[in-house]
């Protein structure tokens, strides 16, 4: 078979990749699809080469569509809605799977255009998005992406090589682009955590796009810490990350969920700065994108409601990781899925016998 992965953002990536793989081992022809004008050519086409498949590049959605015609795969991935899937359908079929399990609506909005097939993370997912769609075709297989940290194939990080300490626990921050509490954390808060490695992973937007320059900042200011590695953008998994860390602290990233899948304490910060379009009067544009009645965070671990309460918070924490065992298994039950290290080949086993 051939198999078309649609990369329309480069963050794409960490959960298709376990998915190639799969493929590439069964014998099957793979080709990555990237857009020129969502992703830096120059800085990503190395780290897609090393996938050692077929790479192309287009400009947008359309000249993808028109790619897809003419190469006709028998399967095309996406990890978003796609514009064009009429005329993709006429040749290929095609498989939609998120690139994270978050609590926006757009999770599940995104298959308001129905594609061949939806791989589904949790059950609780699955059940929610067959209310939405009745009539549309999901498949629960897990989530991809943490195959291999589940397997044992992920190395992790080469801590000395970063500088860091590998005697000291080691935290891992991996805020969100918006709503983010990035900006909210003080610009020396790594010595406080001085006993402690910090691992900082922001989204790749943050590293990207240019009304996150503030958010850069601030990275750019922690780096000058010894006890801080902060993530590149040639850093695009979170996995080794996630390998290393003793404890996550986020917002309202969909990291929440995979860290807990390995059970793991989590810590939530329930402040964040929002965008201005998101502030005063114009607050219900906050409330309608990442809505009130979705999937929330609220049991899955620790709170805090400041940068203040952090300190205490995380000593309680890593003291007693057992404290959200329970909770941690049924957000992992309802939201993540199995978590036996074969989604993948749950996901290759629908492609080949369809």
């Amino acid at each position: 078979m051939l198999i078309a992965f649609d990369l329309l953002n480069i963050y794409y990536l960490p959960q298709y990749s376990p998915i190639i793989e799969r493929l590439k081992a069964r014998g099957h022809r793979v080709q990555i699809i990237g857009y020129a004008n969502k992703n830096d050519t120059h800085t990503y086409g190395d780290i897609l080469k090393q996938l050692d498949v077929e790479l192309l590049w287009v400009k947008d959605d359309k000249e993808a569509a028109s790619l897809y015609q003419t190469n006709k795969p028998d399967w095309v991935f996406f990890g978003n809605k796609f514009n064009y899937l009429d005329e993709v359908h006429l040749y290929s079929k095609t498989a939609q799977l998120g690139h994270g399990i978050g609590p926006k609506p757009s999770y599940y909005h995104k298959s308001c255009t129905p594609m061949t097939v939806r791989f589904i993370e949790g059950s609780l997912r699955l059940e929610k998005i067959n209310q939405l769609y009745p009539n549309d075709n999901f498949v629960q297989v897990g989530f991809s992406k943490l195959d291999p940290i589940i397997n044992g194939q992920e190395p992790g990080l080469d801590l000395i090589k970063l500088g860091l300490d590998p005697t000291k626990p080691t935290l891992l921050y991996a805020p969100t682009f918006n709503p983010s509490s990035l900006e909210c954390f003080p610009d020396n808060w790594p010595a406080d955590f001085a006993e402690f490695n910090l691992l900082i992973k922001a989204h790749s937007i943050t590293l990207t796009r240019e009304q996150y320059a503030k958010q850069r900042e601030k990275l750019a200011r922690w780096t000058t810490f010894d006890n801080v590695y902060v993530a590149g953008d040639h850093d695009l998994s979170l996995l080794p990350f996630m390998h290393n860390a003793d404890l996550l602290i986020s917002e309202a990233s969909s990291t929440l969920f995979e860290f807990a899948a390995l059970d793991k304490p989590v810590i939530v910060c329930n402040f964040f700065k929002l965008k201005w379009n998101y502030r005063g009067i114009f607050r219900y544009r906050f409330y309608k994108r990442f809505g009130k009645d979705n999937v929330l965070y609220n049991n899955i671990g620790a709170h805090i409601n400041a940068y203040s309460e952090l300190q205490q918070c995380v000593k309680q924490q890593l003291a007693e990781p057992q404290q959200y065992h329970k909770q941690r298994q049924q957000y992992t039950q309802d939201h993540v899925g199995p978590t036996d290290g074969k989604a993948s080949d749950r996901i290759v086993d629908y492609l080949e016998s369809h």
